[in-house]
C-alpha cells in the first residue's frame, strides 16, 4: 500500500479503491433464512451460508471487536486487524486467543490466512482487495471462511448509507452467531441513543458544517454517505451535498482552498488517524483559513477516523460528540 493510502481514512481509501474496481452490491435490510438446516444471510449481494456458528473470527478493525464483544463473542475472536497501537479490548485479552495482525493497514493474505479463520468480519470490501496483496473474498471462501462487510461499507450503499445501517449488521451478526436475544438488546440501546441525540437537537437552528479530511495541503470535503448523515442526525446542515456534481458518484471529493472560503462554514468537523495528524490538521486550517467562521470561533471537532468506519458502534459516539459540538446546550 503506498504512502497515500496509509495517510487517507480508511473510509475514503474504501471509496477509491472500490471504485476501480472491487465493488460489491448492497443488503439494506437483514435477510436470513435457513437452508438444510445452515443459517444464511444476504450481505453486500452475496449469500453467506453458515453450517455452524463461527468459531474463529478476525476482526478487520478493533471497532469489529468492539460489536463483536457486545454481542458477547469475544470468545470467538482470535485476531484483529489495523489496530493503530491500540491494545486488545479487556475481554478480547481476558479470552487469551486473540492476536494483532496489523497496525495500519489490512493483513497480507498469507497473514490472514495463516489464523484459518471461519469468518471475516470487515467495515469495507476495501479490506479484501487482492490487488493490494489482502486475501479476496473468494480466496477466503476457498479456504473454509466467510467475509462479513458492514451494511454501510457496500460499495452501492457507500454513498447513501446511513448510520442507522448498523441495526442492520447488528441483526445480521446475532442471526449469524445465535445470539439473536443479545442483537436485540444491543439494537435497541444502538437505536435508542441515536433517538435521544436526534430528540435533544430538534427544533435547534443547524449551524452549518463542512466535514473534512486533510492530508498536506490536500482537502477532501464528505458530501454524502454515512459521514453526511452523522451531521443530520447530530443537528448540522452540511454545506456539501449529495445533489452537488463533485459528490455524485462518491461521497468524498478533493475541494479547493477556495471553495471552502466560499462555504464559510460555522462549523468544521475532521477526521483524524492519530492525535499527530489531528494537530496537524488544526494548525493547517488556522493558518490557512483565519477568517472561516469555524476557525475563527474555533469550532473546530476532530473525530477518531475510526469512529467513522461502517459499522461499528463509534458511529453513534461520533454522532453524540458532533452534537455536543453544535449543541452544547443541549446535552
Amino acid at each position: 500500500m503506498n504512502k497515500k493510502c496509509l495517510m487517507m481514512p480508511p473510509a475514503v481509501i474504501l471509496g477509491t479503491v472500490l471504485l476501480a474496481g472491487c465493488g460489491q452490491a448492497v443488503a439494506g435490510k437483514t435477510t436470513a433464512g435457513h437452508v438444510d438446516g445452515a443459517t444464511t444471510i444476504e450481505n453486500c449481494g452475496r449469500t453467506l451460508t453458515f453450517a455452524t456458528a463461527p468459531q474463529r473470527v478476525v476482526a478487520m478493525t478493533p471497532g469489529q471487536s468492539e460489536l463483536l464483544v457486545r454481542l458477547g463473542q469475544a470468545g470467538k475472536v482470535v485476531a484483529e486487524a489495523q489496530s493503530k497501537g491500540r491494545e486488545l479490548l479487556p475481554e478480547l485479552a481476558a479470552a487469551g486467543q486473540a492476536t494483532q495482525l496489523s497496525e495500519q493497514g489490512p493483513p497480507s493474505r498469507e497473514v490472514l490466512l495463516g489464523v484459518a479463520p471461519d469468518l471475516v468480519h470487515s467495515p469495507t470490501g476495501y479490506e479484501f482487495t487482492a490487488e493490494q496483496g489482502f486475501a479476496s473474498v473468494e480466496q477466503l471462501k476457498s479456504s473454509g471462511a466467510e467475509s462479513y462487510i458492514a451494511t454501510a461499507g457496500c460499495l452501492e450503499r457507500r454513498s447513501s448509507a446511513e448510520v442507522r445501517d448498523l441495526l442492520t449488521d447488528i441483526a445480521n451478526l446475532g442471526t449469524i452467531f445465535g445470539a439473536t436475544e443479545q442483537a436485540a438488546k444491543l439494537g435497541a440501546e444502538a437505536q435508542g441513543a441515536l433517538d435521544e441525540t436526534q430528540q435533544r437537537v430538534s427544533g435547534k437552528v443547524r449551524p452549518t458544517v463542512a466535514e473534512l479530511f486533510v492530508e498536506g495541503n490536500t482537502i477532501s470535503a464528505i458530501g454524502a454517505g454515512i459521514e453526511h448523515n452523522m451531521i443530520d442526525i447530530a443537528g448540522g446542515r452540511n454545506v456539501f451535498s449529495p445533489s452537488d456534481a463533485a459528490f455524485a458518484q462518491f461521497f468524498s471529493a478533493v475541494i479547493s482552498a477556495e471553495t471552502l472560503v466560499e462555504k464559510d462554514p460555522e462549523v468544521i468537523v475532521f477526521t483524524t488517524i492519530d492525535e499527530a495528524h489531528g494537530q496537524a490538521t488544526r494548525d493547517f486550517l488556522k493558518q490557512k483559513f483565519p477568517h472561516v467562521q469555524a476557525v475563527k470561533n474555533d469550532r473546530l471537532v476532530a473525530l477518531d477516523s475510526d469512529d467513522v468506519m461502517p459499522g461499528t458502534l463509534g458511529n453513534i459516539r461520533a454522532v453524540e460528540q458532533v452534537a455536543r459540538a453544535l449543541h452544547p446546550t443541549a446535552f
